[in-house]
């Protein structure tokens, strides 16, 4: 699965952080525009089913923004990012949790069917979706940051406010976890 992020586009992600901390409004669009897809892949595993990610997303940016300040010059980005994007989406499924929801979706919102040449990759995908929403959310998350979003078992930890130790455990177990729903589902 990795591979989604182009790591030659975040490399200097440091620096613009640096450009926009001192004002540059530029540089804040540039790392949106290199930070909201994955963002938005990272706060789906978080949130529950309905939940309206691309308001949840603005958020995550609106807090980044907010606390542009805490970020320390020279540091990753992406992990103090995603932590960040991590505490919008868990307030989002706490308030959600508290509501109860019984809306009907609008047609607008239903999934595309897929024709017939895509529907095998969408049924591998489906069993995959369905698979990763039985885990846990702790190894869910990690198997989606270290798999999906290429962080390292220390920026995992940092994200998830963890040891490294613990981060590579979650990962582990989520994903011998996710091998066994797989089998099961391929009967």
């Amino acid at each position: 699965m990795r591979g989604e992020v182009d790591e030659a586009s975040l490399d200097d992600l440091p620096e613009l952080m640096a450009r926009y901390q001192a004002g540059d409004e530029a540089a804040f669009e540039e790392i949106y525009g290199r930070l909201a897809r994955s963002v938005r892949g990272y706060l789906r595993t978080l949130t529950p089913p309905g939940a309206d990610v691309e308001d949840l997303v603005q958020n995550a940016f609106l807090q980044i923004h907010r606390s542009r300040q805490t970020y320390l010059p020279g540091e990753p980005v992406r992990p103090w990012a995603f932590a960040i994007a991590r505490h919008v989406g868990l307030m989002a499924r706490r308030t959600s949790g508290r509501r109860a929801r019984n809306e009907v979706q609008p047609f607008d919102q239903l999934p595309e069917v897929p024709t017939l040449s895509r529907a095998a990759g969408a049924l591998d995908r489906i069993s995959l979706g369905r698979a990763l929403g039985t885990l846990a959310e702790p190894g869910r998350e990690a198997v989606w940051l270290h798999h999906v979003e290429g962080f390292s078992f220390r920026e995992i930890a940092a994200v998830q406010g963890i040891s490294e130790t613990a981060a590579k455990v979650r990962a582990h177990r989520a994903i011998v976890a996710l091998r066994g729903e797989l089998k099961e589902a391929a009967g």
